[in-house]
């Protein structure tokens, strides 16, 4: 008995170790094929739709929903979560905004491309204006003496008038007084000019210096004086001249109207030469400055601009409309500009060399600003741009772009339709595919609670599951999903 247990006991180990082993040498059998499938299973692949994310397949095809072409899925991760791509892989991400035409699609397209190059280019500055009187060019017609108005030259308001031709022609006892005393004064002179004493002599010239002064005191010229003194007897009435030639825009006085010393009689304005006062917002009037050429347009007189100059700047700023008066003398040929008439003012500001290409080349989604380039031959590829200043036709690229690079000028949103239908990013944000803050969505992961599928532009693609009919049978095989 004691023999038995001897031989049972090492005979029962000896069993369990081989079966030990051969479990053992089976587990580790299977490990390479379960690696191979592994592999297998990641090197094939696999496709998914561009509107349709969670519809995933092992072979080419169209969508079972929106009937698109299924396009190559890219797996952005390990199994584990972390980002691991082959190279292949990374082409393919890299390529995957990138559309490439044929000639054929180009013409069907309406594509047309042009170079980026370097130019200058003039912020222009809009600007409503209205046309002043140039102040330096008003004058007042005032009486130098109070009188009567016996004649009126001048009878209505709008009347051209010239310096060297009286206005009006006024009669006063206290001028006729004074010319009476510098004829006696001239007389007096005369007859002690033979004098022997100096001190009277003198005396003479002194009476008809003080009755000089006080005739010009009253408005009196010196070529009156001296017609006064050649004719020897007094003018009864006295002519009133004007200071400047222009025009008449105000008439006080009414002939045989009695009139006081200092009484307007005329306001005259010299419109060859007016000002214009353009108001500009205060975000744009650092970019003034005097001497600056200003274009000024009038509705009375489309297609015929006329140029000026800014003279001066006002130092304040008007608080109800926020702006900042700029004065720009300008010369009025035919006097075409009427005071208090409306203009607008285009003023051009250089903004220096930089590159420049068309506006309609920039697409603006909003966030970004994204110009298509041809890099090769029918490929094109998006790139992000920074756009500075804009005028009617062209835009300024602070970034983004070198000279040389072919951007597209028309057909770049179709070019992005392409780009969007073939699974790639495009211009646009919140594309098919992605999530609302502009992050890839995982691939083959369903949506997140409480959104609904994309809509991407097709009817009926939005709407919730519990809203949607079921489909009819043999349309759509649920099995195809892999979620």
């Amino acid at each position: 008995m004691a023999l038995s247990k001897k031989i049972a006991i090492p005979l029962v180990v000896i069993i369990l170790a081989s079966a030990a082993g051969g479990g053992w040498f089976l587990w580790q059998k299977k490990q390479p094929g379960k690696a191979t499938d592994q592999k297998a299973a990641q090197g094939k692949q696999l496709y998914t739709c561009s509107m349709h994310p969670f519809i995933i397949r092992d072979k080419p095809g169209t969508c079972p929903i929106c009937g698109m072409e299924l396009i190559k899925k890219i797996d952005t991760g390990t199994a584990d979560g972390s980002a691991a791509q082959t190279p292949e892989q990374k082409q393919q991400a890299a390529m995957l905004g990138h559309v490439s035409l044929s000639p054929t699609q180009r013409v069907m397209a309406n594509v047309a491309t042009v170079e980026a190059k370097m130019g200058t280019l003039n912020k222009e500055i809009n600007a409503v204006g209205i046309v002043q009187y140039d102040q330096s060019r008003q004058a007042k017609v005032t009486a130098w003496i109070a009188g009567r108005i016996d004649r009126l030259h001048v009878s209505t308001v709008g009347a051209y008038v010239s310096k060297d031709r009286p206005v009006a022609e006024v009669y006063s006892p206290d001028l006729l007084a004074s010319q009476q005393e510098y004829l006696l004064a001239v007389k007096s002179r005369d007859q002690l000019k033979g004098s022997p004493i100096p001190a009277i002599s003198q005396n003479g010239d002194g009476l008809v210096a003080s009755a000089k002064q006080r005739l010009m005191l009253f408005g009196v010229k010196e070529s009156q004086i001296a017609d006064l003194e050649r004719a020897g007897k007094p003018n009864i009435r006295l002519p009133i001249y004007t200071p400047l030639s222009g025009i008449v825009i105000e008439k006080m006085v009414q002939q045989g109207q009695y009139v006081n010393t200092g009484d307007t009689l005329f306001n005259i304005a010299d419109l060859s030469t007016v000002w214009v006062e353009v108001e500009v917002y205060e975000n744009e009037f650092p970019n003034i400055h005097i001497g600056q050429q200003v274009e000024i347009r009038s509705q009375s007189f489309p297609g015929k601009p006329f140029s000026g100059r800014i003279a001066f700047i006002y130092p304040f700023l008007d608080p109800k409309t926020r702006t900042v008066r700029a004065r720009v003398q300008m010369p009025n040929p035919g006097l075409k500009l009427k005071p208090d008439m409306f203009v607008n003012a285009i003023i051009k500001v250089p903004l220096g060399s930089s590159i420049v290409i068309p506006i309609t080349a920039v697409m603006d989604t909003g966030k970004r600003q994204v110009v298509w380039v041809e890099s090769s031959p029918g490929m094109f590829e998006p790139r992000d741009v920074q756009v500075g200043q804009k005028t009617d036709d062209k835009a300024q690229i602070l970034s983004g772009l070198k000279p040389g690079d072919k951007v597209a000028v028309s057909g770049g949103y179709l070019i992005d339709s392409e780009s969007q239908l073939k699974g790639g990013g495009g211009g646009h944000e919140n594309m098919p595919g992605m999530k609302m803050d502009g992050k890839p969505a995982a691939q083959g992961q369903p949506p997140e609670a409480g959104q609904q599928p994309s809509q991407g532009g097709h009817e009926g693609h939005g709407a919730p599951p519990a809203q949607q009919q079921p489909a009819k049978k043999g349309t759509l095989k649920m099995d195809d999903m892999k979620m």
